[in-house]
């Protein structure tokens, strides 16, 4: 025993006497209060601390440093590369466009504004109505037109029974007056049995009866020639009512524009208010003469018309396979052909301006939800490689200027150098790994501020 616990000892006071419980601890033992007891006591809680500290630690190392590690190795998002063969695809992104189609014109009238029209992408048959525009306009004026030309039929008609009117008193005056001529002829003629006084008389009458039929007969001409030449303005005025109300009436019959043909019809843009503000026309809208506002496109020759870029013109060539996904409908592709490329680049009214060649691919079959103008993407197969193993594209790094896959092992992800053999925009055909093999789609050392090599 040390120095220490002896003049603990010495100085400890005197227990109390008194009957210790009978118990299974101070049976055939020390008394509960004896410095050997309480040393003993103190060496046991030292040994259960330490204990207590190390299996802390040990728990505290394999929670931190054992996810560490099976993060390194685990969590990383992987693909598994594949082979089979490698489809070598240029894109090209467009719409859908058609080959022929019916345009619907605005009709030849003025002032025309839309009242009323047939639901946009919408089957209609031939002759049903499609566009109506406002005719109260031209309803007012066919009414005032109509007025006018009544009132015209009635001058007219009332300039030809004043004509007759006429025509039958001259008649009436002229025969009399023939009369009277032949009367004065006969007496005359009695100039052998009267005075040479009543003879002279007689002739003077006859001459007289004479001139007045002259004036009358040239009286009458006149009158017929004033009756033609009113009934000539009346009849022209009349003519002239007619054609105006025949107009009104032709621009109110074409304010309503049927279907030339059954389809789908699609409405034109209105560039009204500027290219960059250009909508479909609507109903309201305000329409010039002669202006396209619709058209029925024919269904069964649909076209996607994509812009292909320069660098990629070299590859392309009619007569390509092509596979055909539109935005409306991603679950299918259509298989189709390249159609052809134009020639020259064309500027888009985009801003900025672009020019690009515009490539044309057909569809490999009909189908009836498919409209103009829906946008799409073609991937055109320039290339085909029958054996080949490829992983995404996310899936290939650069390790010193070479393409390198990171495969994930027991002590990291390790950077394996591999060969490009072609390149498409989401995946890419490698050599240097085995198909199945799996390749992680993160550079976690890169976005760490690490730096490794393969190893």
């Amino acid at each position: 025993m040390s120095e220490k616990a002896a003049g603990v000892l010495e100085e400890a006071p005197p227990p109390v006497e008194q009957a210790p419980a009978v118990t299974g601890e101070n049976v055939g033992s020390e008394p509960a209060g004896s410095p050997k007891r309480r040393f003993r006591r103190q060496t046991v809680l030292s040994w259960a601390a330490s204990v207590i500290l190390l299996a802390a630690s040990v728990i505290l190392a394999i929670t931190v440093f054992r996810p560490a590690a099976a993060t390194t190795s685990t969590s990383l998002p992987l693909a598994t590369a594949r082979r089979g063969e490698f489809l070598v695809k240029v894109t090209c992104r467009g719409e859908l466009v058609a080959d022929s189609s019916v345009q619907i014109t605005a009709p030849n009238v003025p002032n025309l504004t839309i009242v009323w029209m047939a639901p946009a992408n919408s089957a209609v048959k031939e002759g049903e109505p499609v566009v109506r525009f406002d005719s109260s306009g031209a309803q007012r004026q066919l009414k005032e037109k109509e007025a006018a030309l009544a009132q015209a039929a009635a001058s007219f008609e009332q300039a030809e029974a004043e004509a007759g009117i006429t025509a039958e008193q001259d008649k009436l005056e002229l025969a009399t007056l023939k009369q009277s001529v032949e009367v004065a002829k006969l007496e005359v003629s009695k100039a052998e049995i009267l005075s040479a006084i009543q003879a002279e008389d007689n002739r003077i009458s006859l001459a007289l009866v004479e001139q007045k039929l002259k004036v009358k007969q040239a009286a009458a001409a006149f009158n017929a020639a004033s009756a033609k030449s009113k009934i000539g303005a009346a009849a022209s005025q009349k003519n002239k009512a007619q054609a105006e109300v025949d107009l009104i009436r032709d621009r109110v019959a074409r304010t309503e524009i049927r279907a030339p043909g059954s389809g789908v019809i699609t409405f034109s843009m209105n560039y009204s208010q500027g290219w960059m503000n250009a909508k479909p026309f609507k109903v309201g809208d305000s329409v010039w003469p002669g202006s396209a506002v619709a058209e029925i496109p024919n269904l069964e020759g649909l076209r996607l018309k994509g812009k292909a870029e320069e660098i990629d013109r070299g590859r392309m060539s009619p007569g390509q396979d092509v596979q055909v996904t539109l935005d409306p409908f991603p679950e299918k592709k259509y298989a189709g052909k390249l159609d052809r490329i134009s020639p020259l680049t064309e500027q888009s009214w985009e801003w900025p301006p672009t020019r690009s060649f515009r490539a044309f691919a057909t569809l490999g079959e009909t189908d009836n939800r498919l409209r103009p103008q829906m946008n799409g993407r073609m991937d055109i197969i320039v290339d085909r490689l029958p054996d080949a193993v490829s992983v995404p594209a996310k899936a290939v790094f650069a390790r010193d200027g070479r393409p390198v896959v990171l495969v994930p092992g027991k002590q990291g992800p390790r950077a394996v150098h591999v060969e490009v053999l072609a390149r498409n925009p989401d995946e890419v055909a490698v050599r240097g790994i085995a198909a199945g093999a799996e390749v992680a789609l993160v550079d976690e050392a890169r976005e760490a501020g690490k730096k490794g090599g393969p190893k």
